[in-house]
């Protein structure tokens, strides 16, 4: 490894540890601030972590962690308003998707649709790890993914493009995005055939369902851990294809 590797490392180490340390209450604030202000958080939880999944792929593309015209800060305000998006989405289809399965289970005549429904949100929000949570958290996962996430990812790459061609500036991408020009220079064979195709059903799905199963407080946060993971497979990806 080198220097820079290093240090990223030990800055990791540096922001992670007070986590760990009762004395700080750190984890207490965190959880505190998660629960009073869900989309502020998720803003600079998908800001820092989402980005840093976007460095940690550049650097194993091109060995670096940025370069002239990448854009970390525009990507990080990207990131950042991607993630109240996506905390708006999971609170939607977790809200959402225990209706529509309670409005099917009353196919049978001796449930009624509010007792179904009430069943399935009491499942969902127990502490106890069980099939039918699973299977929920599972159904939630596969909506949110086949409905939302193909969206949000082909803007996530209309922004990427955006603030290369804007020389990775701030003021670059503040100015109006020409999607017109953009969307046919995308490279949809790897944005079909890999993002969408592959990366949806394959992590996407699995991944998701185990955020869902998660504490409420820690689901975007999971969620945005996500994004670095992410970042490193499509850069192995992207490497393995050429």
């Amino acid at each position: 490894m080198k220097r820079q590797d290093w240090i990223l490392i030990l800055c990791v180490v540096i922001v992670l540890t007070p986590f760990f340390i009762p004395a700080t209450h750190f984890l207490e604030v965190f959880e505190r601030w998660t629960g009073s202000y869900p989309f502020v958080m998720a803003f600079f939880k998908f800001a820092i972590l989402s980005t840093l999944g976007e460095m940690i792929g550049l650097r194993i593309r091109k060995g670096v962690y940025n370069e002239k015209g990448f854009g970390i800060v525009p990507r990080m305000m990207v990131w950042g308003f991607l993630g109240m998006c996506i905390a708006f989405a999971m609170t939607v289809f977790k809200s959402g998707i225990p209706v529509v399965l309670g409005t099917i289970a009353t196919i049978d005549p001796s449930v009624t649709r509010p007792e179904a429904i009430a069943h399935l949100r009491e499942v969902f929000a127990s502490s106890d790890l069980t099939w039918g949570k699973v299977g929920i958290a599972f159904c939630v996962s596969v909506s949110m993914n086949t409905i939302f996430a193909p969206v949000m990812m082909t803007f996530h790459k209309c922004t990427d493009a955006h603030i290369l061609m804007n020389g990775g500036t701030v003021s670059g991408l503040l100015r109006k995005m020409k999607i017109g020009e953009i969307l046919p220079k995308l490279d949809w064979d790897t944005h079909w055939n890999l993002v969408l195709k592959k990366t949806i059903p394959l992590f996407w799905f699995p991944a998701h369902t185990l955020t869902f199963l998660l504490p409420g407080t820690w689901q975007v946060l999971f969620a945005a851990f996500l994004g670095i993971a992410l970042g490193v497979i499509l850069a192995i990806a992207n490497n393995t294809k050429k």
